[in-house]
This record gives structure tokens, sequence and C-alpha cells, in this order.
């Protein structure tokens, strides 16, 4: 189900029409995209379909109200300088929702996941190793500048469709945030790795053994709490120093911002709380 809270989390960092538009669909999206990298068999996606569902009635009547008064609070941040330490209190914030839609997950795909075969795990594994090329191609191929300046666009990107056109300082301030970023494309297949196969290990586990649900619901809360934070004292040191250089270049850029950002920025925002309320109503 971690496909699923991403797909959510995609939809929330996107253009408003896409929050109302994607949202709705998310059973349909998240069971596309599960399905393209298991291949259910019929008995399984009857099971998918209706945990989908029954994720999908929780979050909407549960949780989406919480990421309203979350924007809300960040319209009101994004009108003036903020610190290091607001932007990582939001994440922080974040990160305790996506707990808690998954134990909800969790507890929905513990009895599919102990349904699936050899050939759905041979199905999984042969996805990955095609996920991983196409990683590898946007991240590692060609020289050192090349690649920089890959990871400098897509930088871009994200902070033009919130602020919009950016100063000629800006870019230069993050091009500097970029290079010296202690995040390396090594790193990141090293790391996306280590995901997989814990993932991958765990799943083959459950779909041998008749565990009670809550020792199998443990299990996949394990696999979820070490996709964010690695299991190795050097992986949590250096994912916590990626978290607090991520908070710093955010205020950074952000207290360089223009009033005619902020104005935008704060306009996209308030897009997405009126979406959000509209998705509420009954």
């Amino acid at each position: 189900m971690r496909a699923w809270l991403i797909c959510l989390s995609l939809l929330l960092l996107q253009g408003c029409s896409a929050i109302k538009l994607g949202y709705q669909q998310l059973p349909a999206l998240s069971y596309w995209w599960l399905d393209s990298a298991i291949s259910f068999n019929d008995a399984q996606t009857d099971r998918t379909k209706d945990a989908l569902a029954s994720i999908y009635q929780w979050h909407r009547s549960q949780e989406l109200a919480t990421y309203q008064d979350l924007l809300q609070r960040s319209v009101e941040l994004s009108q003036g300088p903020v610190q290091a330490s607001q932007v990582c209190s939001a994440w922080a914030d974040i990160q305790t929702k996506m707990d808690r839609s998954m134990r909800v997950a969790i507890t929905q795909a513990a009895p599919v996941v102990q349904m699936l075969g050899p050939r759905q795990l041979s199905h999984l594994a042969r996805h990955q190793e095609s996920k991983n090329e196409d990683w590898d191609k946007q991240w590692l191929q060609g020289s050192a500048s090349e690649r920089l300046e890959r990871r400098l666009e897509k930088t871009l990107e994200r902070y033009r469709s919130f602020y919009g056109d950016l100063s000629a300082a800006q870019i230069a301030l993050i091009k500097t945030q970029v290079s010296q970023s202690v995040w390396s494309p090594e790193w990141g297949r090293h790391d996306r790795l280590r995901r997989e196969q814990d993932l991958l290990f765990t799943l083959r586990r459950l779909s041998k053994s008749e565990l009670p649900a809550d020792q199998a619901e443990a299990e996949l809360w394990g696999v979820w709490q070490r996709w964010f934070m690695p299991p190795d004292e050097a992986g949590r040191a250096l994912v916590q120093k990626m978290t607090q250089q991520a908070c710093d270049n955010l205020a950074q850029l952000h207290n360089t911002t223009s009033p005619e950002q902020r104005l935008r920025a704060a306009r996209t925002l308030r897009a997405y709380v009126r979406d959000i309320k509209d998705l509420i109503k009954p």
C-alpha cells in the first residue's frame, strides 16, 4: 500500500485541478500502480480493490481535513520570512500524517500480502529492475557536471511551479545549494536498492508464512519505518543531515522571494485549500 500514499503525496503537491480529479480516482490509480508492479490474480484483485476502497473512505472522512489545516497554516507562513525550524516542523507534520495513513493501509494490506505467490513476487522483482534502469538513466548517466545540471533543472522546475519566475540571483543560490548537497546519485542508488530489497524480502517471508494478522502488520510497519530511515547509524545520520539541509535551503530561498512571488505561493496554497474543502463535502 506504499503506492497509495505515494499517489496521495504526489497529488497534494501538484496543481489544484489535479487534486480534485486525481483524489477522486485514487483507488483506481493506486490499483493500476500496484497491479503493474505485482500482477494480481482474480482473487487478489478483488481483495486489493476492496482494501483500497476502505482506505480511501477512511482517508476522505477522517484525514483529508487535516491537510486543509496544514495548508492554511502554510498560507500564513508563506507571507513572511521563515526559519528552517518551521520548514522542518511542517515536514514532521506531513510524516506524522503519512504514518497515520500507513497504519490504516497496512491493516488492509496484510491479508493481500499473505496471498501473494512466487509468480507475483518474481514479477515485482522484474518491475523493480526495470524502474531502476530508468532511474539510472536519469541520475547516473553522463558526466558529473551533466548529472548536476539535471538535478538543478528538476529543482528549478519545482520552485518555479510554486513561486513563478526566479531571478538570476535566486537561480544562482539554488545552483549553489544543489552543488553543496550531501545527497549523491551513488548514495541514492544504494539506498533505493536497500529499500527495495527490504520490501521484497519481507513480502517473500510473509507470503510463505501463516503469521497472525498483528505480526504480519508489524513486519510491514517495520518496512515502512525503514523506508525513510535506514537501520544503520551512518545511514540515519546522513538522512538527518539531508533533511536539515533541505529545510535550510527552502527557508533560505523563500527569504529571498519578492512580494509578488509570495503572493503567487499564497494563491497556489489557497487553491489547494479550496479543492480540499470541495472534496470533504458529502
